[in-house]
């Protein structure tokens, strides 16, 4: 505490890299903000200036020790200054500001705006999309990363007033010029994500797909209001859209010659009989068939799109099949009604997202209307499907699951673009699934025979040792871990070694993720595994209350390791697919000479013994 108000500034400056490294420990961070280190701290940050020699190197670390202190949770990050907080957001929106610096504050940003709310609008008026797009356009993934993490947070952390105007991205109004510029930004954002993040040159990092699929997440329950609302039959405006869906289908022109000579009753016939060919399941009144949530107004929302951006595509699927008479017709309206909520049901619109996951899809960042543009895809994609299955009414289930699935197989491959995910659905028609289908329940059925099953259970023991020694062998190998915190991005480190004769865990910090073996001597502290009791996990542990369980793979292995070093289980989802995934190798390979003959589902007869054993041949 004392050197760290030191005059003179090298004795500062040692004093603050000791003091970045030590509040990491919640028994120093305690006693050092009992002593009012936070207050030192924001008043050595608010009073520093630039002409002081290592002014950048110095306030790096006092933000990094500003950062580590406050993560502890120890005091409430509503006791921060506000001018401490307008200081942090001028560094985010100087141009030239020192990179360490830069990826400091953003993350103590980050870190208020989660931990905050009566701060929040303070940093929105700080801070804008727009200022930290720039920082999406450098060649630094870190920086990237800090800058999106903070994007995500302003948005999943925004009042109901904000997340409103975030809304109107998809159904942009009469909006103020200030409104208009911030969503153009926040549109600018998906592009510049597209071209300096996904299509960079670079692999992208765990923690920044991370950041991605949130992002992608909290876009795409933009929807939920919509998909919650329900249409009011009494509201004109909602039921003009369903007029003009019928007027793009059947030429204005012609339909209002039609009927202009005809009275109320006639006029309703012919909208009857519309509504019938547009494939409503209500002919009198489409407007109920939108008052089921989900997918509420989205569905109709989809379909006027579809009949404006591909206008040729929804005449064409609404023509083909009004006009047929087989009974063979997909009812249009009935479909796409379904198939919005079948997507959000896929995408999981409105639910919030997973700590542990990162499975973005580059291709809804090609689209500013990326939901729209898959369910135009989708929706091809089903009347082809309904087609090729020969469907009528009563298939409508049918058809249904069998889209559900040629959309689930296309997903994970991750196409680049809408256009390939297109082009992947095509390479999975309707007789392709049943292939797929047949393959995996045959390869099913064969695994599930008595004798296949007794022969997976004599293999499997030999096999669960196998895993174990696995397991044992990476922890004696040793891993880096982030340090535990608030933030999911942290630049210190620790490392743990298991000895080889499995009778110490040894461990200690890093000053950053090393790469290379590190040693047993340079680990300075260690716990003997005779002194392990439990190891506990998810809610269970303290350190990681409110948290889901990290299913990543070294989690899984660490898991798996401590628990065989107690004699216990390993029950981590990835010993379970290690586990199947090598039984079912052995079982084929031991099944190789066997091929093409029938197992019997049970053993052959023993046969009676021989009356005679004077069948043994002697030689000469």
């Amino acid at each position: 505490m004392d050197r760290t108000q030191s005059h003179s500034m090298e004795a500062r400056l040692e004093a603050m890299k000791e003091l970045a490294k030590l509040s990491a420990d919640v028994t120093f961070a305690t006693e050092f903000i009992n002593m009012d280190g936070i207050a030192v701290l924001t008043r050595l940050m608010e009073s520093g200036t630039k002409l002081l020699s290592h002014y950048s190197e110095m306030l790096a670390f006092t933000l990094t020790a500003f950062l580590e202190l406050m993560d502890h949770g120890i005091i409430s990050w509503d006791m921060v200054p506000l001018t401490f907080i307008r200081q942090i957001a001028g560094y985010v929106s100087q141009p030239t500001v020192d990179v360490s610096i830069l990826q400091r504050s953003l993350a103590i940003l980050e870190s208020v705006v989660l931990n905050s709310q009566s701060l929040y609008q303070k940093i929105a008026e700080e801070i804008t999309v727009g200022q930290l797009i720039s920082h999406l356009q450098v060649s630094n993934q870190e920086i990237q990363t800090y800058a999106i993490a903070l994007i995500n947070a302003l948005f999943l952390k925004a009042p109901e007033d904000k997340r409103q105007q975030q809304e109107k991205l998809l159904h942009p109004l009469d909006l103020p010029c200030t409104e208009m510029a911030n969503i153009f930004a926040q549109k600018h954002l998906r592009s510049i994500i597209l071209a300096h993040v996904i299509r960079g040159n670079r692999p992208i990092k765990t923690e920044m797909a991370h950041q991605l699929y949130v992002l992608q997440v909290l876009t795409f329950n933009l929807l939920e209001e919509r998909m919650m609302t329900k249409m009011d039959p009494s509201d004109q405006a909602q039921r003009d859209i369903i007029f003009e869906l019928r007027r793009i289908a059947f030429d204005a022109e012609s339909e209002g010659s039609s009927i202009a000579g005809g009275g109320t009753e006639k006029r309703k016939a012919m909208y009857t009989k519309d509504y019938k060919m547009l494939g409503f399941t209500n002919h009198v009144n489409p407007a109920l068939d939108f008052t089921q949530t989900p997918p509420g107004m989205l569905a109709l929302d989809n379909m006027l799109y579809l009949a404006k951006c591909h206008r040729d595509t929804y005449v064409r699927i609404v023509l083909e099949n009004s006009s047929r008479e087989d009974k063979h017709e997909c009812p249009f309206g009935r479909s796409a009604i379904e198939l919005t909520k079948m997507l959000c049901e896929i995408l999981q619109v409105g639910e919030l997202p997973n700590e542990g996951r990162d499975d973005y899809h580059p291709m809804f960042f090609t689209h500013d209307r990326a939901f729209e543009e898959l369910f135009a895809i989708c929706i091809q994609l089903l009347n082809k499907t309904w087609k090729e299955m020969r469907a009528t009414a009563e298939d409508f289930n049918k058809v249904m699951q069998v889209v559900r699935e040629q959309i689930t197989r296309a997903l994970p491959s991750k196409p680049s673009s809408l256009d390939q995910f297109k082009s992947k659905l095509r390479g999975l028609s309707y007789s392709e699934i049943l292939r797929l289908r047949q393959s995996e329940r045959m390869s099913q059925d064969d695994f599930q025979s008595p004798p296949i099953m007794e022969l997976r259970e004599k293999i499997q023991p030999e096999i669960v040792e196998l895993i174990k020694q696995q397991r044992l062998n990476r922890l004696c190998e040793g891993s880096s871990f982030r340090k535990i915190g608030n933030r999911r991005r942290q630049e210190r480190f620790w490392h743990c070694r298991l000895a080889l004769n499995h009778k110490m865990l040894h461990y200690g910090d890093l000053e950053d993720n090393a790469q290379g073996e590190v040693t047993l001597e340079s680990l300075q502290e260690k716990i003997p595994v005779a002194d392990i009791k439990a190891v506990v996990t998810g809610k269970d542990c303290p350190h990681m209350k409110e948290k889901g369980a990290l299913k990543q793979n070294k989690y899984c292995v660490w898991i798996d390791g401590l628990n065989a070093l107690l004699g216990k289980d390993m029950a981590s989802d990835l010993t379970k697919s290690d586990l199947d995934t090598l039984l079912s190798m052995e079982v084929k390979l031991r099944l190789l000479d066997l091929e093409n003959i029938q197992i019997p589902e049970v053993p052959p007869p023993v046969p009676k013994e021989p009356s005679s054993y004077d069948f043994v041949y002697h030689y000469g």
